[in-house]
């Protein structure tokens, strides 16, 4: 890392939330009671329907347009615009010279396209070939275009970055890595909106989980709800950070002390299949207190289903925090009851 990465996150989270207040297709996702086949009730957050999207991933990218395309006309004009005027013919005349690219392998791209279309500007994603092309199809009637680069995830993330060096369009990742950190907390920061509504739900019910469970691809997410969570929360949970075996990259960076590359084979948790850790999001996990766990494919295919047949359609990576649960049972040292919560974070593909 360069003394110029600043890796500190300290999110205004109330800004994400009075962002989403205005937004049309903004509810407060569900907190569903499940229960496991072993009897024991778990609580769920279920984004499988978020702001028609179905994915956490809602919460990230267009907040993130929105505060770049405030930031950009500030620079401009010495204006620093409402929220209110993000929508008035000028801006969003503005907002059509400006064009966001990334890589996706999967909610991501919604997100940034879904960003762009709704403020006026453009998006370009580029995806690698083992992306399917119904989701190539989705990204293309959001309005975004759409390119074929390389054969996994990684060639996809050199493509973009090389994309927005040539084109000066603005990259929007959701990693962060030396030399590039200051948007995707943007992107972390309205993921914070997931964690302070349960804080106001837990307030107002009195009760509180007793483990959280977070899957992680680069630890976006992860990382967005732990600060939160021992931000704010009156009481505090075990931490369980959840990844592919093929791809545990954030566990391997806390066994190093350093951001770790974890390479292995091409995992179903395809949303988790990430190989390079977020560096800021693996700084804030170090000073969280999680602990990791890891999935074998089996394991997360069986998790998928289990959670379908309590009615909820998720994914493999939506359901990767139940097969943590599945795989090991939650233990307490009294006799305390053991409260879990997951994240099901996104539908069916």
């Amino acid at each position: 890392m360069t003394h110029s990465d600043n890796i500190d996150f300290d999110p205004d989270f109330n800004r994400a939330l009075s962002f989403f207040r205005t937004q049309d297709a903004y509810t407060t996702s569900p907190l569903l009671h499940l229960q496991a086949s072993n009897g024991q009730e778990v609580l769920a957050k279920d984004e499988t329907s978020r702001m028609g999207l179905g994915a956490f991933k809602a919460l990230g990218a267009p907040y993130a347009v929105a505060r770049i395309l405030q930031a950009e006309w500030l620079a401009r004009t010495g204006e620093t615009l409402t929220l209110a005027r993000l929508g008035d013919a000028d801006i969003r005349a503005f907002a059509a010279t400006l064009s966001f690219v990334c890589a996706s392998a999967g909610n991501h791209g919604m997100g940034v396209a879904a960003g762009a279309r709704a403020m006026g500007a453009k998006a370009r994603v580029h995806l690698a070939n083992t992306v399917p092309e119904g989701f190539a199809e989705r990204l293309r009637a959001m309005g975004a275009e759409v390119v074929r680069s390389g054969d996994v995830y990684d060639d996809s993330v050199a493509a973009a970055i090389t994309d927005a060096d040539s084109s000066g369009a603005i990259l929007l990742a959701d990693g962060t890595w030396p030399g590039y950190t200051e948007i995707p907390k943007l992107v972390m920061e309205g993921y914070c909106v997931i964690a302070e509504e349960l804080r106001q739900a837990f307030e107002a019910s009195g009760t509180w989980p007793t483990h959280v469970y977070l899957q992680a691809g680069v630890g976006g997410l992860a990382a967005a709800m732990a600060h939160m969570i021992r931000l704010n929360w009156a009481e505090q949970p075990e931490l369980i950070v959840v990844e592919p075996e093929a791809a545990p990259c954030l566990k391997a960076s806390h066994i190093a002390g350093q951001p770790t590359r974890a390479d292995g084979p091409d995992s179903n948790m395809g949303r988790l299949d990430c190989k390079e850790p977020s560096i800021v999001a693996w700084h804030v996990l170090e000073r969280c207190g999680v602990r990791y766990e890891t999935l074998t494919e089996e394991e997360g295919s069986a998790a998928s289903h289990a959670v379908g047949a309590m009615g909820v359609a998720t994914t493999p990576s939506g359901a990767a925090g139940y097969g943590a649960l599945l795989k090991h049972p939650p233990q307490t040292a009294d006799d305390h009851a053991i409260r879990p919560l997951v994240i099901l974070s996104e539908g069916p593909a």
